[in-house]
């Protein structure tokens, strides 16, 4: 449900919790978190107490999910948040941070692949029937054989 806003800065619509999380598809919880986090900054609020978004807040949220989206950790995003402010430095660090990103998200590409690869090996050396003392998977993870290794 929207609201008019008629007071103050804002002509534009406002936005109730449960609008917005619909607009952006998240549940009321987490655009509470995300206030609760300093993400997303506390709204305005009607003479009832209920809070009212306006589209900047909107769009902070879809800035938020979307940088979630590319890996980002709530306090990366934090610090993308006030690095977008720095007219000096930000940019640079905007940068620097999305290749930092870029280095972590390599780093567990790599660990997953190995895990598949071990998993794999393991699943392939399976029959898949007989006693259960037999199957190299069971083993592995009861340390007969390091899983990572084999």
């Amino acid at each position: 449900m929207t609201m008019e806003h008629t007071s103050g800065r804002n002509t534009g619509r406002w936005l109730s919790i449960g609008a917005l999380a619909r607009h952006v598809d998240v549940s009321v919880d987490t655009i509470r978190f995300y206030e609760r986090e300093g993400l997303l900054p506390s709204p305005e609020r009607k003479a009832s107490g209920y809070r009212q978004y306006d589209a900047e807040a909107v769009e902070r949220l879809q800035f938020v999910l979307r940088a979630k989206g590319l890996g980002f950790t709530l306090g990366e995003i934090k610090s993308l948040l006030a690095l977008e402010t720095d007219r000096e430095r930000g940019v640079e660090g905007v940068r620097q941070r999305a290749h930092e990103r870029i280095g972590d998200l390599d780093r567990r590409i790599e660990e997953m692949t190995r895990m598949r690869d071990a998993l794999k090996r393991l699943a392939d050396a399976c029959p898949g029937s007989g006693e259960p003392e037999c199957c190299p998977i069971l083993s592995a993870l009861h340390g007969g054989r390091d899983a990572h290794a084999a």
